[in-house]
């Protein structure tokens, strides 16, 4: 089955949008958290490749905000900055902040957080973009083929940073072993498609939330062999699923930074 706009039946589409703004959303508060980072990465080559990872990313949330767009439920740009956080169904994970502080006044955030959160992340994000280069939607599976090109070196650079602090100091081991198990307790609903599950497993937009979860354990079993480490277990149901509206204040305080600017003036072409 190879689905176009042209022909879509309204369970169909349902399930499209539903996929597209998990999507979207996922990366469109991933970018925001990685931006924060800008000037505070641990020396230059970091911080210009975690800017760089953080605009492709926004770049990526950006194409399934337009594809949103093209299906009829709203202004690409309205998606991204309007929309309150309970019709938001991005993961948990991809809301936290980075730690203490704010990053115009005071940040204390952790790095360890940040390298484990995005190398789980991006390791989480290869599994489904690989899965969706076959979507029986064709324009979800033109645009992962253009992701997938990119995360390639998103990835490269998360698991080099992995590799190198669990290899490091007794301190910086610590500091990551607490990472992983604060990413874990949010892990829950990363592969989770909350409600619309069946909806969406059933329409061969994306392999099943169980075969995406053993794919992810499988890509990370041989760095984790090399460490001498076990792969953390997901979370068999999460604390809060995002997927269903169901946020953090994190997510609140972020989206008022984040659509500050364009609320001043949203017909304004920028």
């Amino acid at each position: 089955m190879n689905m176009t706009e042209s022909t879509l039946d309204k369970d169909y589409k349902e399930a499209v949008i539903s996929l597209l703004f998990q999507l979207a959303d996922d990366d469109f508060l991933y970018a925001y958290r990685g931006s924060e980072w800008l000037g505070l990465a641990p020396h230059i080559e970091a911080d210009v490749a975690s800017s760089s990872i953080s605009q492709d990313s926004m770049g990526h949330a950006a194409m399934y905000y337009k594809l949103l767009e093209e299906l009829g439920a709203g202004k690409a740009d309205d998606l991204a900055h309007i929309r309150p956080s309970s019709e938001r169904k991005n993961s948990i994970l991809t809301e936290r902040a980075n730690g203490e502080g704010f990053y115009m006044e005071t940040p204390l955030y952790d790095w360890a957080y940040e390298v484990v959160r995005s190398y789980f992340y991006t390791q989480a994000k290869k599994v489904k973009i690989d899965s969706l280069c076959q979507s029986s939607y064709r324009p979800i599976a033109e645009a992962a083929v253009k992701v997938k090109m990119e995360l390639y070196y998103h990835k490269l650079h998360w698991e080099t940073w992995f590799k190198q602090l669990l290899n490091s100091t007794d301190v910086a081991k610590q500091k990551m072993t607490e990472a992983i198990a604060r990413v874990m307790v949010d892990f829950g609903d990363v592969f989770s498609y909350g409600n619309q599950k069946q909806l969406i497993e059933k329409c061969a937009l994306i392999d099943t939330e169980e075969e995406l979860k053993s794919n992810w354990k499988m890509n990370l079993d041989p760095v984790f062999a090399v460490l001498h480490v076990e792969v953390p277990a997901i979370p068999e149901k999460a604390v809060r699923n995002g997927r269903n509206g169901e946020h953090t204040k994190d997510l609140d305080e972020a989206l008022l930074t984040l659509s500050e600017v364009y609320n001043e003036d949203p017909v304004a072409i920028w």
